[in-house]
């Protein structure tokens, strides 16, 4: 059982959400906790122009509605962390703060390059400090 585990939920997602989050419900051992990420990707620099100034702010609120919501669904005590960067920097980062010992997070349909498993998922693998499960 794990004592600290981070969960990377992608709000586009939210059944694979669900799943992954019911999964680390039972991989926590009984004083652990759960902390759920969510990475908002910022706009590269030439796009800013063309979008509301608080584009940023809003898709930050509706992420933490989103998971808030979800969390209460399923009945967990989970403290919920909204990033803003690159998904794999970003979910490392949380755990490491969080002194994580298993991410959990789904995989996406992955392309060409990232055949197996996908991009973030991949990275996050690679370069993980602790264990992770990745879900298909």
């Amino acid at each position: 059982m794990y004592r600290s585990i981070v969960v990377a939920i992608d709000i586009a997602q939210m059944e694979k959400g669900e799943r992954i989050l019911e999964k680390a419900a039972t991989l926590l051992d009984t004083d652990g906790k759960i902390t759920i990420v969510n990475v908002v990707e910022e706009v590269p620099g030439y796009l800013t122009i063309d979008i509301p100034t608080d584009l940023m702010g809003q898709a930050r609120t509706d992420a933490n509605a989103r998971i808030g919501a979800l969390r209460d669904k399923l009945g967990l005590d989970a403290s919920i962390e909204i990033r803003q960067g690159g998904p794999a920097h970003e979910i490392l980062a949380s755990a490491e703060a969080n002194h994580a010992d298993l991410i959990v997070l789904a995989s996406h349909v992955p392309d060409f390059s990232n055949y197996f498993i996908g991009a973030t998922a991949d990275r996050i693998v690679r370069h993980a400090k602790c264990s992770v499960l990745v879900d298909r």
